[in-house]
């Protein structure tokens, strides 16, 4: 099927993702390049109470129109965004270009001996360069993930999706299944406040599956994600726990002291930069920026 708005139009070649709002495809421009392009169909029904397009949906376009002008090497590139109104729903197109690999099919390719140190740094700087693009343009990504993080056939690494940040709050999948708790910073799980430094907490989840090749934390509950993560930092003070939590602090959570030792074999280099971002307290977590100078960056 031929379609497309404005100068870029495009065949539609396969449906890749699927979820209950939307729809993901594979598809080849028409003309010019003719380069493969990933085409995300939106169809929000909008609340019959709301005339017109919902707010929050001409926030994101208006975002992702933002990010496209900045053209960042590791941000995927938006390349066309319409919106049609369908009587109380709304249809939103995404073009974007294509990239068929994600972190988590890049990990599961990777020799069993793991990733060598200068590739984990490589993939990690790429990452934390376009997370420092997004905090100090005011975008939280809220949703960090391996399968959020593009790997391009010559490993330029590209952060996805960061526009729907706030459209997945609205409970819009593309993906089947649920949304995993395994990069959720500890301030998320507990309905407290939260602010950029939740993309910090979900990199260094990130940084540590580069070591491990597996998830760092994987909880199955909201409760069992946050013993997973006090076993590996401890378990906080009381007077570090969010005061805004509608969750009491509890000693029986876990030990004072880290009981795991399952990152033994990192450089001092490594452990602290971890621990910088696994930070319980999101005061105390490093910034994508500061992260950057980080001696694990900057010695040779």
């Amino acid at each position: 099927m031929n379609v497309g708005s404005g100068p870029l139009t495009y065949d539609l070649l396969a449906e890749v993702g699927h979820g209950s709002y939307g729809t993901v495809y594979k598809a080849r421009q028409v003309g010019g390049e003719q380069r493969l392009l990933a085409v995300k169909k939106l169809n929000v029904r909008a609340d019959a109470s709301e005339a017109g397009i919902p707010p929050y949906m001409i926030r994101e376009v208006a975002l992702l129109r933002k990010m496209k002008h900045f053209n960042h090497p590791n941000i995927v590139n938006l390349l066309d965004a319409t919106v049609v109104l369908r009587g109380l729903g709304i249809d939103l197109t995404l073009v974007l270009e294509y990239i068929d690999q994600d972190l988590s099919t890049y990990l599961s390719k990777a020799p069993a001996s793991g990733l060598s140190r200068d590739c984990i740094k490589d993939l990690m700087q790429q990452l934390l360069q376009g997370l420092d693009f997004l905090h100090t343009n005011m975008v939280l990504h809220r949703d960090l993930k391996p399968e959020n993080i593009l790997i391009s056939s010559c490993g330029k690494v590209k952060i996805a999706d960061f526009g729907l940040a706030r459209i997945y709050t609205f409970n819009i999948a593309l993906t089947p299944g649920v949304v995993t708790l395994w990069y959720r910073a500890p301030e998320v799980l507990l309905n407290s406040v939260y602010m950029s430094s939740v993309d910090m907490w979900s990199a260094g989840c990130i940084f540590a599956e580069l070591f491990l090749l597996r998830p760092l934390f994987r909880g199955y509950t909201e409760v069992q994600q946050l013993q997973k993560i006090f076993e590996v930092i401890g378990l906080p003070s009381e007077e570090d726990w969010p005061k805004d939590s509608p969750v009491p602090y509890q000693v029986s959570w876990g030990q004072r002291s880290p009981c795991s030792n399952i990152l033994n074999n990192l450089s001092p280099d490594e452990k602290d930069l971890l621990s910088q971002c696994l930070a319980f307290r999101p005061s105390s977590r490093i910034s994508a920026a500061k992260a950057l100078a980080h001696p694990f960056f900057t010695k040779h």
